[in-house]
């Protein structure tokens, strides 16, 4: 059973997901659930082997919209670079979002 907190978490991921016409944001999504962190050059150049059409600027502003407007990923400040990776709590619900989209 999901708490209110995860539906509201659960939502947004869905709303986000909806307005993906090219399938990045989900992509995105399922690299960091491969409970890992990365930096935004790591996850551009992910992106960028997956034939992607992106910017490093474009990736760089993606992932922060995701940390601020979703909530789901925890920032680690590593020397100069932000290092990103989806929050444990939040997981299983972005998982079964991914699995059902």
């Amino acid at each position: 059973m999901l708490t209110e907190y995860d539906e509201r978490i659960r939502e947004r991921v869905k709303k986000y997901l909806m307005r993906d016409e090219t399938g990045i944001r989900k992509t995105v999504l399922k690299l960091f659930l491969e409970d890992n962190a990365f930096t935004t050059e790591a996850v551009y150049k992910f992106l960028v082997s997956k034939n992607f059409d992106v910017n490093y600027r474009g990736v760089s502003a993606m992932v922060g919209l995701m940390n601020t407007r979703l909530g789901i990923l925890r920032i680690d400040v590593k020397g100069d670079h932000n290092s990103y990776s989806l929050k444990k709590e939040h997981r299983e619900v972005v998982r079964s979002v991914l699995d059902n989209y």
